[in-house]
């Protein structure tokens, strides 16, 4: 569905935003890709990471990457796939990750999803424990998928921890105190546009309490269009009402949230950013 009639407005040129988390090679965005960049550089967003959820999608994250200056990788294998993955797969995502030219500067998502259950929760948490020690020796963050799942995500990070390079639990579905847990084990907190929702108020909460310095924004694009796109496919450019939101609930300027999620992510990922930040 085009939403190309309803466009934000462009950003102020020292108030970027970076969108941490979006699925670029899904199919809501095919055929016009390179609108979907271009528009959101328009609009302020200097920086997009595309995230991989199987050896295929994470090669298609790669190639998308590769094609673009402000869009940048990540590898993995999703939950939902858990029981397809295979020693042989970890040497490919590894070997993708490791060739700088593919931009990779995360692994994930990984993690557990007790929601959808596709795969036994055994099968999730041996993979996801496999794709954490990868990620270690990669020397690369990690991104977590978390749903319906927080005591076990929680303890595994603790066992397979620490996190020299960091990491964050995406598309964070948790309270306050989850919240907390993630931060004390070195970990961000992604706010998605769930967070511009009527009925969020425990995630509105979590945007008001945790350190500035801990957060980082996401769409997870095409899914969870904030409002006012909510049912409609998610572009990067919408991050600019998520952290309007979020300004507006911690009652400190948009100009604050925009520079310090972007200074996060920007460090996190290690992305060539800096000079173009404030």
């Amino acid at each position: 569905m085009s939403n190309k009639h309803a466009e934000p407005p462009p950003l102020p040129l020292d108030c970027p935003l970076i969108d941490s988390h979006c699925h670029l090679d899904m199919d809501a965005y095919a055929g016009d890709l390179a609108s979907v960049v271009r528009s959101a550089a328009a609009c302020g967003v200097c920086g997009i990471i595309t995230v991989g959820i199987d050896l295929d999608s994470s090669k298609q994250a790669a190639a998308i990457a590769r094609l673009f200056p402000g869009v940048w990788a990540t590898a993995g294998i999703h939950p939902h796939n858990a029981a397809d993955a295979s020693p042989a797969h970890f040497a490919e995502l590894s070997g993708l990750a490791a060739d700088k030219a593919n931009k990779v500067v995360a692994y994930g998502e990984i993690g557990l999803d007790y929601a959808r259950n596709y795969d036994p929760a055994e099968v999730q948490q041996k993979v996801f424990s496999d794709q954490l020690g990868l990620a270690r020796e990669l020397g690369l963050p990690v991104v977590i998928h978390d749903r319906d799942a927080h005591e076990d995500t929680i303890r595994l990070l603790r066992e397979n921890g620490p996190f020299p390079a960091g990491g964050v639990m995406h598309c964070f579905s948790g309270d306050s105190e989850l919240a907390r847990q993630v931060i004390d084990l070195g970990l961000h907190v992604s706010i998605p546009g769930i967070v511009t929702f009527g009925k969020s108020e425990v995630l509105q909460q979590v945007a008001r309490d945790i350190p500035l310095t801990r957060m980082l924004l996401e769409t997870d694009g095409p899914f969870l269009a904030p409002v006012p796109f909510r049912g409609k496919t998610n572009r990067p450019e919408y991050l600019v009402y998520t952290a309007q939101k979020i300004a507006a609930l911690r009652g400190i300027p948009f100009s604050e949230v925009a520079r310090q999620t972007s200074l996060n992510a920007s460090v996190l990922f290690r992305l060539d950013l800096e000079p173009a930040l404030p």
